[in-house]
């Protein structure tokens, strides 16, 4: 698929909830003298009702925390379809609590107090997931789209190809000519920006389209 243009990466944003205000205060000065724009919070409660999505953010997340912890939020924010890169800081972890986060989509796992180094190194890679979580959307958006100014025709033809008929059997499945399925092939591959048949399988693939 032809790659989507050259974009300026958006502000990093790093979400900071951790009930010990002075660890809270300690991480925000240290990533705010790395550039990063910084919003802390001291309860998951301030952080729900105050979070808005940013195109670029990660939350670094402490596992006890009062109320709700760091694991029943980071279950309420996966069963909302939030995709939100998540590190989790503990004082209190073990391996079993580690393993859980991880498996529900969790970055990393540090242990309090955590060295400076490997809490940049937790966020930096965090941000990287959210920057192809965000790719991955727009792509998604941007297949949607292309997909939609196929005619009907070319759609029935599609779908005979990524199934991978040659192009006398999608004639003969659609009752036209030969050539006729050619132009059609050629104006789907072109309208869906691709340049190859196993570009167009994985396009219909990432649509949900057929038995792909």
């Amino acid at each position: 698929m032809k790659p989507l243009a050259t974009r300026h990466p958006p502000p990093a944003t790093v979400f900071l909830l951790d009930d010990e205000a002075g660890m809270l205060k300690a991480l925000t000065r240290l990533l705010e003298a790395e550039s990063f724009a910084v919003r802390a919070f001291t309860s998951a409660k301030a952080f729900l009702e105050s979070y808005r999505p940013e195109a670029f953010s990660c939350l670094v997340l402490d596992v006890a925390m009062p109320e709700l912890n760091g694991l029943e939020l980071q279950q309420r924010l996966t069963q909302a379809g939030v995709l939100l890169p998540i590190v989790f800081l503990t004082g209190h972890g073990d391996i079993p609590m580690s393993v859980q986060a991880i498996k529900v989509g969790a970055l990393d796992f540090l242990t309090k107090p955590v060295k400076d180094v490997d809490l940049l190194r937790a966020v930096r890679a965090a941000l990287q997931r959210a920057a192809e979580q965000r790719e991955s959307i727009m792509e998604a958006a941007l297949l949607r789209q292309r997909y939609s100014v196929l005619t009907p025709r070319e759609r029935e033809v599609m779908a005979h190809v990524i199934a991978g008929e040659l192009n006398k059997q999608v004639a003969y499945a659609l009752g036209i000519g030969e050539h006729t399925i050619k132009v059609h092939r050629s104006r789907v591959m072109e309208k869906m920006g691709v340049e190859s048949l196993p570009d167009l399988v994985r396009a219909a693939k990432r649509l949900g389209l057929g038995n792909t």
